[in-house]
């Protein structure tokens, strides 16, 4: 039985990563500090659930606790680790920053150096489409160059990249590092706006939206997502000199490291989201028209063709259906 280690599980994405592994017989150790940034009864219950399971097991403690974090990854003895646990939200970081490089930056740190002591098979960790930052050439494709990031917590994303980088190629550590697509779906973050545009219009408060809604974001259902990191466990960046060539690969000429992009290639306005969302609740929003929030940017687009070349496999799950997916467990969830 293949054993995983994975940060982050009683978050969104964690949660359905570590759902779809147990379901495909792995043995799956979480491991999450429980941090009140959003509510913690929402994690407690991801938590909950995944403890039903008889393969997996749980423990709670910050990445900051390196000696924690050793006795618990050497105990488990994992063969992948997937590191998703972060302080995440771009809007947060403008008034806690230091939260980002305690997490972001010395926690994958931490994860790194289990990683490389217990010589595992594929460390995989998460970063953000944040880090194209200014970029305007789209969509985004990895081999592009990313040095604009226009927040910290883009920046600590990038660096825990670069970190990445720097062991993978000291250590012979196979790294694959994957930039996320505004995720969303069913057991989301209530910061993220799907949720929080949900939220509002069923209690009947406006919603706000930003650069008076001229906006482009490229939305990514979770379980597309989470099957993209189930088939990247799979793939290990080789060495450089044993590659076969892939046109458009990111693989590091001296390190068995890439980075990969998780989207579903598509651009979809902020406005026909709200449409949508409105046409999901059969009710209309209270719009409150606002400009763009510092660090934001106007748009982001993946291009997956990497992704498709490593895997055979691309999110495709349609942003009306994603939305209906969200709506029903938000009833269901919150009995409303």
């Amino acid at each position: 039985m293949r054993k995983v280690f994975i940060t982050g599980t009683a978050g969104f994405i964690g949660f359905h990563l570590a759902r779809l592994l147990l379901a495909e017989g792995f043995r799956v150790q979480g491991y999450d500090g429980m941090s009140n940034y959003y509510d913690i009864r929402l994690k407690q219950r991801r938590h909950q659930i995944l403890l039903q399971h008889p393969q997996f097991t749980a423990t709670e403690a910050l990445l900051e606790d390196h000696a924690t974090l050793d006795r618990v990854a050497d105990d488990f003895q994992p063969d992948v680790i997937v590191h998703l646990a972060a302080q995440a939200g771009v809007r947060y970081s403008l008034e806690n920053p230091r939260a980002y490089l305690d997490s972001n930056v010395v926690g994958s740190f931490n994860v790194m150096e289990s990683a490389r002591r217990l010589k595992v098979q594929h460390l995989l960790m998460a970063s953000t489409s944040s880090v194209y930052g200014a970029n305007d050439q789209m969509p985004f494709a990895e081999t592009q160059k990313a040095d604009t990031q226009l927040t910290i917590y883009a920046a600590t994303k990038k660096a825990s990249e670069s970190m990445g980088h720097a062991y993978a190629h000291l250590w012979s550590l196979p790294t694959t590092m994957f930039r996320f697509f505004t995720v969303y779906g069913p057991w989301g973050r209530p910061d993220m706006a799907l949720f929080k545009f949900v939220e509002a219009i069923i209690q009947d408060r406006p919603i706000e939206i930003y650069n008076h809604g001229e906006m482009y974001r490229d939305f990514t259902y979770v379980a597309d997502l989470v099957q993209a990191i189930r088939l990247l466990i799979d793939t290990p960046p080789p060495l450089p000199h044993t590659a076969d060539p892939i046109t458009g690969d990111s693989l590091s000429p001296v390190a068995p490291w890439r980075v990969v992009n998780i989207g579903n290639s598509d651009k979809v306005k902020l406005l026909d989201f709200v449409d949508a969302i409105e046409q999901t609740l059969g009710r209309k929003a209270q719009r409150t028209y606002l400009p763009m929030q510092p660090g934001d940017v106007p748009a982001t687009w993946a291009d997956a063709t990497l992704l498709r070349a490593l895997t055979g496999y691309a999110p495709k799950t349609d942003v009306k259906d994603g939305i209906a997916a969200f709506v029903a467990w938000y009833r269901e969830y919150y009995n409303v």
